[in-house]
């Protein structure tokens, strides 16, 4: 390990450092009261700040990783050149690195970023040139790009999330709120100096710049709304169940904010591919390369993965430049990135530079290797890369956004609930259901209280939902898609060695006050008089809960205590 490096560099911590534990109920006892008789939970709005930040000094040597193009800053080929990639591989092999860190079977650190990815720093500092410096690079562009109230749940390779307040809060996710999850640093790529390679099994391989893909009159220009979602949404569910596959980049701890959505304009895969003359032989399949520089048990490469060109036939594969009515930002990709429709998010490449038509499915790691879904008894003991079922399509899902677990919410007989639902693979919530009994009654959302319904976006919803029980209440959400699939009710049944596609029904467990009961609304002002805080609810109330009076004038009407015969 190269101890000279100091393992973490000076974060800006806007968000509150116990707000990640705050809404996932690992930090009950510091959890506000949520008094929907009052006021509604506030939801915050998205601070305004500069962007303004440091560039990290550039000292590198050209020898091994250097810049491939000019323009294409950040930029490191691997797949054209096997000599420098086995190069690459005997530094890695011939030095130690440290674990990943423990957040598993440990507690999870308070801190944001909650993990710092010291291992992936310490990887392309040991490569050099070119590389020493992109995870400083990367977190400016992140500080740069991102609001300052996102959660960062890995600071290099950026993966961070809003938190559960803002996902929901307006049905188009702003660009700054989106969450990202990144496989490795960010390149800064001029739009001037890009261009897509499409080689393979093409008829005619052609090189395209972005005013190229921008020409109309060559591909029709396309605008779609939709959902992008990571394999490792609610991931922490799982891990409070069973402990699984640890490393601190493929399985981060996600929470419900691993998903977004935006409107993406740019042109269909179909279209260019068309362009080249089609596909020729047997080419089935569709590799998507990345510009990042990824790595896998001591080898480097380029991030790639494939998809299947039924997909792109459909017109389900776009090659986007803008987001949300803005040039797609640096740490979403730009200046180009593939958008692939209804499929887990790892499929969707940022800073695509080539599409390669090939018969099967890509051999790249993030394809062959990785988001795959084990049976419950495959893990470490015995698991191989074939007994894993390759994740694509999104299976039915949903998440409550408020109340938060174990949070106490004061209310008068109905508790509103907000969340989101979404379905891949083209279907689209029909019916979202929410319990206040863990999953015995249901009670369905009013139309109306969802948001607009399209064939690749989510929908997000709120309700009044009925509650007259006080005490302890699990309040559980599940969501019906126009194919009537809908979600398991519990997390064991989701549970798998890699930790990926929490489907299962979304249940947090609150603690309902009703105010409407006139011995509840009583006791909620004794304390208001007091000026005693009623939360945390374990905090044993330090005044008399009735007089001696009334206690004995009870037992009069009512018969003694203890009786003798």
């Amino acid at each position: 390990m190269q101890t000279d490096i100091p393992l973490r560099e000076a974060v800006r911590n806007f968000q509150p450092n116990d707000e990640w534990k705050l809404e996932q109920g690992l930090a009950g006892v510091e959890l506000h009261l949520l008094d929907q008789t009052r006021s509604k939970e506030v939801n915050g709005d998205i601070p305004d700040w500069d962007g303004e930040t440091s560039s990290a000094k550039r000292k590198f040597d050209d020898k091994l990783a250097a810049d491939e193009l000019a323009g294409w800053d950040g930029y490191v080929e691997w797949e054209d050149y096997p000599d420098k990639k086995r190069r690459a591989h005997e530094i890695l092999v011939s030095q130690e690195f440290p674990p990943p860190p423990e957040f598993q079977l440990g507690p999870i650190p308070g801190t944001n970023p909650v993990l710092e990815g010291v291992r992936w720093k310490l990887w392309h500092r040991a490569i050099g040139g070119r590389l020493a410096v992109v995870p400083e690079e990367s977190w400016a562009i992140v500080l740069k790009e991102k609001s300052r109230e996102m959660l960062h749940l890995l600071q290099f390779p950026y993966n961070g999330e809003p938190p559960k307040r803002l996902v929901t809060v307006e049905s188009i996710t702003p660009n700054p709120l989106h969450f990202i999850r990144n496989h490795g640093g960010i390149p800064s790529i001029e739009p001037s100096a890009w261009f897509l390679r499409l080689d393979g099994l093409v008829k005619e391989p052609k090189k395209l710049t972005l005013s190229d893909l921008q020409d109309e009159t060559r591909f029709p220009r396309m605008e779609k709304l939709v959902t992008i979602q990571c394999s490792g949404t609610r991931r922490i569910e799982q891990i409070a169940l069973y402990a699984g596959e640890g490393d601190e980049m493929i399985n981060a701890p996600w929470a419900e904010g691993a998903i977004g959505t935006a409107k993406y304009v740019g042109v269909s895969l179909k279209k260019v591919i068309k362009y080249c003359g089609g596909l020729i032989d047997n080419a089935k399949h569709v590799e998507l390369v990345g510009a990042d520089t990824y790595f896998k048990m001591n080898e480097v490469m380029n991030y790639a993965i494939s998809v299947p060109y039924s997909k792109v036939k459909a017109h389900e594969v776009m090659l986007v430049w803008e987001m949300n009515g803005e040039p797609l930002p640096k740490i979403h990709g730009a200046p180009v990135r593939a958008v692939v429709m209804g499929y887990i998010g790892a499929r969707s490449v940022k800073w695509l530079y080539r599409v390669t038509a090939i018969p099967e499915p890509s051999r790249a790691p993030v394809q062959s290797r990785e988001y795959l879904y084990f049976n419950q008894q495959v893990g470490k003991h015995n698991q191989r890369w074939t007994d894993g079922i390759q994740i694509q399509e999104m299976p039915v899902s949903s998440a409550i956004m408020s109340p938060w677990n174990k949070q106490v919410v004061v209310h008068e007989g109905k508790i509103e609930v907000k969340g989101w639902a979404y379905s891949g693979g083209g279907r689209w919530p029909e019916r979202v259901e929410v319990s206040a009994d863990g999953g015995f009654s249901w009670y369905a959302v009013p139309a109306e209280n969802l948001s607009q319904k399209h064939k690749f976006a989510w929908r997000t919803w709120h309700m009044w939902l009925p509650c007259d029980v006080e005490g302890w209440i699990e309040i559980v959400v599940r969501c019906w898609d126009n194919s009537l699939n809908t979600q398991p009710i519990e997390v064991r049944n989701a549970w798998n060695w890699g930790l990926h596609v929490t489907s299962s029904a979304h249940r947090i467990r609150v603690y309902s006050v009703n105010k409407a009961k006139e011995l509840t609304r009583a006791r909620l002002g004794e304390f208001e008089k007091r000026d005693v805080s009623f939360v945390p609810i374990t905090r044993p109330t330090e005044f008399p809960y009735m007089s001696w009076e009334e206690y004995e004038e009870y037992f009069k009407r009512n018969g003694p205590r203890d009786v003798e015969d």
